[in-house]
């Protein structure tokens, strides 16, 4: 496994400071950043998924930890939308250029709106995927506001 990605190319290049993670990624897995979380040792709360999804149609992404679940009310209302729903994964592949289960909000082909959980941002370290099934990226939830250029919002269920 590479641990050199458009992720970690992108965070190397801001100058943030990150540690790369490596584990064995289960497509069978039910939840998948759950397991991550396992396979790290790292509580879920801390080990954040990336998720893409569709304000009033348009392509947005959002971080969130991954024993939660994105509230769509709350997830439109972060973008000013008044609808929201979960990008299908292969419209995902395509935008981001990551395959599912490796998408990295960093280094995105296209660049889209983003938004991180609020509650993240009280951690000092957390992990977002690295732009790779089984690689994770161990940062500041502030450095990757900052590099993403992200909203904070409540984005949770």
């Amino acid at each position: 496994m590479s641990k050199t990605t458009r992720a970690t190319q992108v965070l190397s290049q801001a100058g943030i400071a990150f540690t790369v993670h490596t584990y064995d990624y289960d497509p069978n897995a039910e939840r998948v950043g759950l397991q991550a979380a396992e396979a790290l040792g790292e509580q879920p709360h801390r080990v954040l998924k990336t998720l893409m999804a569709e304000v009033d149609g348009k392509a947005v992404c959002v971080v969130v930890p991954s024993d939660r679940e994105v509230s769509m009310k709350k997830l439109a209302n972060a973008f000013g939308g008044k609808s929201a729903n979960m990008m299908k994964p292969a419209h995902a592949e395509r935008l981001t250029g990551y395959h599912v289960g490796g998408i990295s909000p960093f280094g995105q082909k296209k660049l889209v709106p983003t938004a991180i959980e609020e509650t993240a941002l009280t951690e000092a370290q957390v992990y977002i995927n690295g732009g790779q099934r089984g690689l994770q990226v161990r940062l500041d939830p502030k450095d990757a506001l900052k590099t993403l250029k992200a909203a904070a919002a409540p984005l949770i269920a």
